[in-house]
C-alpha cells in the first residue's frame, strides 16, 4: 500500500526561512504593518503567495482577539438590481490585502434590527459592522457608539454626537431631478417615497417638495405605496393614477426597479415620454443604456459607496476620531 504524504500547511516560520526575516517582522508584514519597509512587505507578500499561506484565523483570534471579520448587513431586496453585488465589490476593492473578510448577515427591515447587532457584538462575531437603511435615531448606531464598537452605516442620523457614516445626498438628487422636469414645463410631479421612518426618506421629500414649492407648482408624494412595495403593485397603482385627468406629468424614480415600473406604467396608460410625461430617475447600473426610450438619469455609484464604507471602517480600527469619519456622495447626472 502506497501511503501519499499530505502537503505541510505553510507557517510564518516557513515565509521566514523562505525570506531570511524574524517570523515577527513576517507578521507585521502580512498585516501591512507601515511600519515595515514597502519592499519588504512587499516581499512577504509575495513569498506568502507563491508559498499558498492562508492565515489560520482562529490562531489570530485566540492570539489578538480579532475575527479579521467584518459583517455586513443587508436587506435583500433593493431599489436597485445590483445593489449587493456592487456594494460587496466596492468593500472588497477597499479590504483588498488586509487580511479581512466579509460575510453577508441578513437584515430584516420588519423585525427587531437590533437584535442582530446584538448578536454580533456580544458573540464577537466581527471585528466591525455595516449597515444601511438608517433611520433618524437609529438605536443600532446608538447601541454599538454605546458599545464603543466599530461600525460604519450607509445612511445618516439625528444623533448630535458623530459616528462614521457614508451616504448619498438624496436630497440634491431629488431637487435636481424636480428642477429638471419644471425646466421641461412640468407642473405636476410626482415621486414614490421610502417608509417614512428612514432618513433618506426625509431627505428626499425635503430636496423635491423644496423645488416644487419655489416654483409654485404641486408634488404629489402618495400614501398608498412607497419604494418598498412590490413591484406589481407599484405597476397597477401607477397605471391607474396616469389614467385619471389630473395625472402627474413629471415622475421621480429613487431607483431602478421603481423606474421600470414607472416605465410600464406610462406605456400602459398610452402615454409617451417626452410628450404627455417625463421621468427622472435615480440608477446604479448601465440598465438604462438599454431602454427605449431614454430617460434622464442620475448616478448613485454604490462600488464607490461600499469602498468607502470599507476605507472609513479601516480608519475607524486605527483610532481615527470619529468626527472626521463621514463622506456624502454627489449625484452625478446624466441628462439627455
Amino acid at each position: 500500500m502506497v501511503v501519499q504524504s499530505q502537503r505541510v500547511r505553510p507557517t510564518l516560520r516557513t515565509i521566514a526561512a523562505e525570506t531570511g526575516l524574524a517570523v515577527t517582522t513576517v507578521s507585521r508584514a502580512l498585516a501591512n504593518d507601515v511600519r515595515i519597509a514597502a519592499t519588504t512587505r512587499a516581499l512577504v507578500q509575495e513569498a506568502a503567495r507563491r508559498l499558498g499561506y492562508v492565515p489560520d484565523r482562529a490562531a489570530q483570534r485566540l492570539r489578538t482577539g480579532r475575527t479579521k471579520v467584518i459583517q455586513l448587513l443587508l436587506n435583500l431586496d433593493h431599489e436597485f438590481l445590483g445593489f449587493t453585488h456592487e456594494l460587496i465589490s466596492g468593500l472588497s476593492e477597499a479590504l483588498a490585502g488586509t487580511g479581512y473578510s466579509v460575510t453577508l448577515f441578513p437584515d430584516i427591515l420588519g423585525s427587531d434590527r437590533l437584535s442582530a447587532v446584538r448578536q454580533i457584538v456580544e458573540s464577537r462575531l466581527g471585528d466591525g459592522i455595516i449597515f444601511n437603511r438608517t433611520e433618524p435615531f437609529d438605536p443600532r448606531v446608538r447601541y454599538l457608539t454605546e458599545q464603543g464598537f466599530p461600525f460604519v452605516c450607509h445612511g445618516r442620523t439625528e444623533f448630535t454626537v458623530p459616528h462614521p457614516w457614508v451616504d448619498f445626498d438624496n436630497e440634491a438628487f431629488a431637487r435636481i431631478a424636480a428642477e429638471r422636469l419644471i425646466s421641461k414645463g412640468r407642473t405636476r410631479l410626482l415621486i414614490i417615497l421610502p417608509p417614512a421612518r428612514y432618513s433618506f426618506a426625509q431627505h428626499l421629500r425635503w430636496g423635491a417638495v423644496s423645488a416644487a414649492k419655489a416654483h409654485g407648482i404641486s408634488c404629489e408624494i402618495p400614501d398608498q405605496i412607497s419604494l418598498d412595495t412590490s413591484d406589481v403593485e407599484t405597476l397597477a397603482w401607477l397605471r391607474q393614477r396616469l389614467m385619471q385627468p389630473d395625472r402627474p406629468d413629471g415622475i421621480i424614480c429613487v431607483g431602478e426597479v421603481q423606474a421600470l415600473a414607472a416605465l410600464g406604467a406610462i406605456s400602459d396608460a398610452g402615454l409617451s415620454v417626452g410628450h404627455e410625461i417625463d421621468v427622472v430617475a435615480k440608477r446604479a447600473s448601465d440598465l438604462f443604456d438599454l431602454f427605449r426610450p431614454r430617460v434622464d438619469t442620475m448616478l448613485e455609484d454604490l462600488r464607490l459607496a461600499g469602498r468607502s464604507m470599507g476605507e472609513v471602517l479601516l480608519r475607524a480600527f486605527a483610532g481615527e476620531p470619529t468626527g472626521g469619519l463621514q463622506i456624502l456622495h454627489q449625484p452625478e447626472t446624466e441628462f439627455r
